[in-house]
């Protein structure tokens, strides 16, 4: 999502809540509650290149929303009752599950202070082979090439490709064609295409995916804790959607099995990495339920219903955008008003240096 079209968004919520949407909501339209997607949560930072900021929130705004959650009138429910509330007649109070998905290590230094004050109830979905420094956050490297270098080289598509990146608005641009591309490789071409942007450039990519990501022993913390529920994120949290069905199984079920290995515990939800409609196949969802998960989460903006109308193995949420810090944005959105999509600006092109 550009700025420009993030603070579009933000503008039409905020009119939207003026306006009384949020009251004039029927049942049917408010769902049975929602489900909350987070990904990071750590401190605000001065840094002019931010260009994941949408996937991050303080652990201020935190606190800020679980207390709002809890003046609306909103039960804070586990995972397991969320789905136990979707299938059964809708109950007189809604409620809203906490979700934090990719298994950032600011989840405990950050985000678990705050939960735990609380008391609340909420699922963490882990890729089971960042814990043992085997995964790529592959978006953290490319974050990092770009943040750091002004002249980028990198082969794309069999031919070498330079680009000259000096103000932030440039950074900006590359990340996104760059991420975008990246993304639509296959899983081994987009880690070999990671790894020699990362060496070419002296990051060290596994370096900063281990200092970015829980450890076992995190983990292990988190699971002690009765209101946590650990889910999967399969094994290396690739795009689901550019494998072939039998590496999708392979790393839906290897998933579940390694952390239930090391949890002594069924692992009972499955998110699909990224959770966008682009990011998973029908033939994915039928995966999730063969492997055995109640549920499945994307990423996928809406409520959730009650009486079965819900699919569990397509559950939708509310993805947060970092870059919004408005309460009153969020409760429009649970309430299950939606808005017309915006038409996404033309992207202006890259410069070769």
């Amino acid at each position: 999502m550009s700025s420009d079209n993030s603070w579009l968004r933000s503008a039409r919520l905020e009119l939207a809540y003026f306006t009384g949407r949020t009251l004039t909501a029927s049942r049917a339209t408010r769902g049975a509650g929602a489900i909350l997607r987070f990904e990071r949560v750590r401190p605000r930072r001065k840094a002019a290149f931010q260009p994941l900021k949408q996937a991050e929130i303080t652990p201020r705004f935190l606190d800020q929303v679980i207390r709002a959650l809890k003046r609306w009138g909103y039960d804070i429910v586990s995972l397991d009752e969320a789905c136990a509330r979707a299938v059964r007649l809708a109950d007189h109070r809604r409620f809203a599950c906490l979700t934090f998905d990719g298994g950032a290590k600011d989840l405990i230094t950050h985000a678990y202070p705050v939960l735990a004050r609380h008391g609340v109830p909420f699922t963490v979905y882990l890729p089971s082979a960042f814990p043992d420094g085997l995964g790529e956050a592959w978006w953290l490297g490319l974050e990092a090439v770009i943040a750091r270098e002004a002249r980028i080289s990198l082969v794309i598509d069999h031919r070498e490709q330079r680009f000259s990146v000096f103000k932030p608005a440039e950074k900006y641009e590359l990340f996104a064609y760059l991420s975008g591309w990246l993304r639509r490789l296959p899983a081994a071409e987009l880690s070999v295409a990671i790894r020699d942007l990362c060496s070419r450039h002296a990051i060290d990519l596994a370096a900063l995916t281990r200092e970015a990501s829980l450890d076992w022993a995190d983990i292990a913390r988190l699971a002690a804790d009765p209101n946590v529920t650990i889910g999967s994120a399969t094994v290396h949290h690739p795009v689901l959607a550019n494998l072939r069905d039998s590496d999708a199984e392979r790393e839906i079920a290897m998933g579940k099995a390694v952390l239930e290995t090391a949890l002594r515990r069924p692992v009972r939800h499955l998110a699909y990495p990224f959770g966008d409609r682009e990011s998973f196949r029908r033939s994915d969802v039928v995966l999730a339920e063969q492997a055995g998960f109640v549920s499945a989460a994307t990423a996928i903006s809406g409520v959730v219903q009650s009486e079965g109308r819900t699919h569990l193995h397509m559950l939708p949420r509310i993805a947060w955008d970092g870059r919004s810090r408005s309460l009153r944005a969020l409760k429009v959105l649970m309430a299950g008003v939606t808005l017309p999509k915006a038409k996404a600006a033309p992207r202006p092109k890259l410069d070769l240096g």
